[in-house]
């Protein structure tokens, strides 16, 4: 996914409210950023930190600027990553049209925000010609603790531990689901910070027992794109 031209670079200052970030211009100006990340956002918002804003064309909009990439310092390293939580489902997209993700070959259809379950919108609903439905779950990642360990949540997640019970539904009722991990930087395995959210981690667990697929890919993250790369071990 290329991102968009231009993107500006600043120091990030605070991040608060958890949608609104300040950040320092290289003239000295200070702009207010959206954040489009409801998480924590743990070892991200260091002030500080070189980031990446993209400008936006909507004149209507009450912030101009949406953070986009924080070169963060990371266990193992400085790197590039990705915060901004309304990609990683276009991302996915990309990759499932270009035939990048092994895991749902044969399937020919993505269709968005599903409705299943009592009160849920599945991210997407695969398709395809002789297949079962499959029920996909995305989940954006840009956690780490440990030097190439990638984890989600970073935050207390009781959404998401809904999705992981309503997906174990859909395989208890004969279905197939399937979590895809977004690592939005570069990371050697995937786990559940438990530390941070038992209760997440327990509905987690029991997906996985009742035979909810999961998947991680890390991403390659550069000032110009990010792109699904390899899948990596969920441990």
């Amino acid at each position: 996914m290329r991102l968009p031209e231009m993107l500006i670079e600043g120091r990030l200052v605070q991040r608060y409210k958890r949608f609104l970030a300040d950040v320092e211009l290289a003239d000295g100006t200070v702009i207010t950023a959206h954040c489009a990340n409801p998480g924590a956002m743990l070892g991200l918002n260091a002030p500080g930190n070189r980031v990446l804003l993209s400008a936006s064309t909507n004149p209507s909009r009450k912030l101009g600027y949406s953070w986009e990439l924080v070169d963060a310092d990371l266990p193992g390293g400085r790197q590039w990553v990705g915060i901004n939580t309304m990609r990683p489902n276009a991302l996915v997209a990309e990759a499932f049209h270009e035939r990048r993700l092994a895991p749902l070959a044969g399937y020919t259809v993505l269709r968005p925000e599903v409705r299943y379950a009592k009160a849920s919108r599945v991210d997407f609903l695969a398709q395809g010609d002789g297949l079962p439905p499959c029920h996909v779950e995305v989940k954006n990642c840009h956690l780490m603790r440990d030097a190439g360990l990638a984890e989600f949540p970073d935050c207390v997640a009781a959404r998401s531990a809904r999705h992981m019970n309503d997906l174990a539904q859909v395989v208890a009722d004969g279905g197939r689901a399937m979590v895809i991990v977004v690592v939005q930087m570069q990371a050697e395995r995937f786990d559940v910070a438990r530390d941070l959210d038992p209760a997440f981690d327990r509905a987690f667990q029991a997906a996985r027992g009742a035979g909810v697929a999961v998947h991680a890919y890390r991403c390659r993250v550069t000032r110009e794109e990010i792109t699904v790369a390899e899948e990596i071990t969920v441990t």
